[in-house]
């Protein structure tokens, strides 16, 4: 990193050293919800060592980052009542944060997304941040 480069924000949350409301985490992946969520159950999953784009990210990180990105769309739907998930990934362009990271969102039927010009929907409060995260977590540990 340049010396007048910002920190990596998700390399602070995996360090431990920036708060996020961490969904799983595995040797070689992690998920935390978006803090700007398009739906509640919004899960960012990341590698934990940090590349920028999916043409960095080593063959070696491929299945768990997906395998474990698959594992998550499947939760969505399940506890939180999903109709299906919308899975995406930005490469440089759109990508807010540059740190490769893939998002997971729970989707129903008239939910309001259309094309890219998505309306974003908070969470109530921090509790329901929480709740949300809680839950997830739940499912992500009895899924094995």
């Amino acid at each position: 990193m340049a010396a007048n480069s910002k920190p990596c924000v998700f390399c602070q949350i995996v360090a431990g050293e920036a708060k996020a409301n961490v969904v799983f985490e595995t040797e070689h992946t992690m998920g935390f919800l978006d803090h700007t969520p398009l739906f509640p159950g919004h899960v960012l999953v990341i590698p934990k060592v940090h590349h920028v784009t999916l043409p960095d990210l080593p063959p070696e990180l491929l299945e768990p980052l997906f395998g474990d990105t698959r594992k998550m769309a499947a939760i969505v739907v399940d506890e939180l009542g999903a109709q299906g998930s919308f899975v995406a990934m930005n490469n440089t362009v759109s990508q807010s944060v540059p740190h490769l990271h893939v998002h997971v969102v729970p989707r129903t039927k008239k939910d309001g997304l259309r094309g890219f010009f998505w309306p974003r929907n908070p969470y109530d409060d921090d509790a329901h941040a929480v709740a949300t995260a809680d839950r997830l977590r739940a499912a992500w540990d009895l899924s094995g």
